[in-house]
């Protein structure tokens, strides 16, 4: 028997039955499909928001609220509130007796309300900090100025707005000197800042800024800080920066034991680690669950073979009684198999290049510096899997094919 034939087979029979063999594939199709574009959108929100923290630069340090594991997330990152930071924390960290290689410092606090001008009215989210977030963030102004230190304790009414925002509520006019109300607290705006993008899907374009004892005191009744952030001289002296924040701030808190911190700190080269380590944890856990769909494609497969074996009886017993052997036989039905997982394995994976290749296109137009992404590997598994499936879930309908005896076959109606 040439090696050529069953295959001639294979493709005679499922022609014959397109709608079957269409029908049992669509599970194959939508699996691979689904793990493809998970994958692609996965890696692609992994390197968007990778990419956001590299560009925030490699040498800054940043302090959250509530106590940690080395490797582990802040409490603060699942959105829970801790009131242990302070703005005096803020003030100790930029002595040089306590960390002489921290240069600049900034203290976070953020809310969202209604802001209006006489153009527009929106709910708007905005973030009070301090004069030196330009040098901590490496941002900078398209016109006006930023506040200055006074501004950020005296309560001042200024704002500087995202460049974004400017043109919403000023689309028409210069809005250096104009008014902006936020939460019926009127507002002075004295820059707006350059178009700087998106930075872990928070559009940065967007918000408003204030300056820090404003944001805490007037707009959101708090005395702590959601989060500090510090640049260091230089990259290569990060971890003695960061021995001496926690020195300085566990003397603060009055903490003698590390294990009693109620702060976390992380470097910028931490940061990445630990959001690296949780997108791949999520990025696995969507794809295994699309997964599932394959296993069900797997079993419809299993199914319908079994179905064809009982078709086609006579089929095997004639070929038996002319010479085919049982390996003969179970061969044409694990070809037949393969053939069916590999064809829905390639449409999937096309399906999947398609949609991932699209959505790429609508989250660019929201603004976001998307990577479309996808590897050779993930194509390669794709296929892989597919050609197992076929083989997995064909092996029992080609044994029980096998052993049809002739003389039964050859008398089956």
């Amino acid at each position: 028997m040439r090696v050529i034939d069953p295959v001639k087979i294979s493709y005679k029979n499922l022609m014959a039955a397109k709608g079957r063999s269409f029908l049992t594939i669509l599970g194959i199709i939508i699996g691979i499909a689904s793990v493809i574009i998970v994958m692609s959108i996965g890696a692609g929100a992994q390197g968007l928001i990778l990419d956001q923290v590299k560009g925030l630069g490699s040498n800054l340090v940043g302090i959250l609220p509530g106590a940690s594991e080395e490797k582990g997330p802040p409490a603060a990152i699942f959105g829970v509130i801790t009131t242990t930071l302070t703005y005096d924390d803020l003030q100790a960290l930029l002595q040089k007796k306590n960390a002489p290689n921290v240069v600049a410092g900034s203290g976070y606090v953020s809310g969202v309300a209604t802001a209006k001008s006489q153009e527009n009215s929106l709910s708007v989210s905005f973030q009070g900090v301090s004069a030196d977030f330009l040098n901590v963030e490496k941002a900078s102004l398209a016109r006006g100025r930023f506040f200055t230190k006074e501004e950020e304790i005296n309560l001042a009414h200024t704002a500087v707005l995202g460049s974004n925002r400017a043109l919403d509520f000023f689309p028409n006019t210069d809005p250096i000197g104009k008014t902006l109300t936020l939460k019926d607290q009127n507002f002075t705006v004295v820059g707006v800042m350059d178009k700087r993008g998106s930075a872990a899907f928070s559009n940065t374009d967007d918000l408003i800024y204030i300056p820090l004892f404003t944001g805490q005191k007037l707009l959101l009744g708090i005395n702590y800080l959601n989060f500090i952030r510090i640049k260091v001289d230089d990259e290569k002296n990060l971890d003695r920066a960061i021995a001496d924040i926690k020195a300085t701030i566990r003397e603060r808190h009055h903490i003698a034991d590390p294990k009693d911190d109620d702060f976390s700190v992380r470097s910028t080269a931490q940061a990445l680690s630990l959001l690296s380590n949780i997108t791949n944890v999520l990025k696995y856990f969507l794809v295994s669950i699309a997964a599932i769909s394959l296993l069900v494609g797997g079993v419809g497969i299993m199914n319908i073979m079994l179905i064809a074996v009982n078709q086609r009886i006579r089929e095997i017993g004639l070929r038996k009684a002319v010479g085919a052997r049982n390996i003969h036989i179970i061969l044409q039905f694990l070809i037949e198999s393969v053939a069916i997982t590999l064809t829905g394995g390639i449409i999937g994976i096309i399906i999947g290049i398609v949609f991932s290749f699209l959505a790429a296109v609508v989250i660019r137009a929201l603004g976001y510096n998307w990577e479309l992404i996808i590897t050779w590997q993930s194509i390669f598994l794709a296929t892989t899997v597919t050609i197992a499936i076929g083989l997995v879930f064909g092996m029992y309908p080609a044994r029980k094919a096998s052993r049809v005896s002739p003389m039964e076959a050859l008398r089956y109606e």
